[in-house]
């Protein structure tokens, strides 16, 4: 039983290290994304081109390449990060772009029509944007967010490549000196729960600002 104990705080302990990431990852991403889908619809040309280079690049390569490109190639220009910072840089610069893509569509989404009638209407491009549109992207952009943010979860395991000790390194490091396989279910229950929880709160989003389609 003490054991067991000992164990559930090692991996505590790990589960720590990747809630940070994904935590701050998650807080970094969504307004750089939602910026960046700004710039994707930018009229200015050459924003919009820089932003469409920028997640053509991270959405056509695999994030555990861009990880050791942060990781091992930024100081070979004399760009040293500490391995959180590291981390943080490829994951918030990955998910960023893909959250971008989704703001975009959001926002295309919404009729032209509902621009005009409120400016008809007198309402300034801000009251357009925050009692208008901004309600209806929410409803569209939340289930692909939901799903993005889930894969995040699982995605923080690839911080393991760059020898952090995140949850699901500790356990490794347990289940090789015990030659226990519990520490993977005790990981497993975690990345289990951190979804569960996830889903609920995307549902009941989902469901608050679902009455915009009606």
């Amino acid at each position: 039983m003490d054991k067991l104990f000992d164990m559930t705080i090692l991996i505590c302990q790990g589960a720590a290290v990747t809630l940070e990431i994904f935590v701050i990852t998650l807080l970094l991403a969504l307004p750089i994304g939602a910026l960046a889908a700004l710039g994707r619809i930018s009229k200015f040309m050459p924003l919009r081109y820089l932003m469409e280079f920028y997640v053509w690049i991270m959405r056509g390569t695999p994030l555990m390449l861009q990880l050791l490109f942060v990781y091992f190639a930024l100081p070979m220009v004399g760009l040293k990060l500490p391995d959180i910072a590291a981390a943080l840089l490829a994951f918030t610069m990955n998910y960023a772009a893909y959250f971008a893509e989704i703001f975009r569509a959001g926002l295309q989404a919404i009729p032209r029509g509902q621009f005009e009638a409120s400016k008809v209407l007198g309402l300034s491009h801000w009251h357009t944007m925050k009692r208008i549109v901004f309600p209806q992207v929410l409803g569209i952009v939340l289930p692909p967010i939901s799903n993005e943010t889930i894969n995040l979860v699982k995605d923080t395991s690839l911080i393991y490549i760059l020898a952090m000790n995140d949850l699901l390194r500790v356990a490794r490091t347990i289940v090789q000196r015990e030659f226990d396989m519990t520490p993977f279910v005790i990981a497993g229950i975690f990345y289990l729960a951190m979804t569960a929880i996830l889903t609920w709160a995307f549902k009941n989003l989902e469901a608050y600002y679902g009455k915009y389609d009606a």
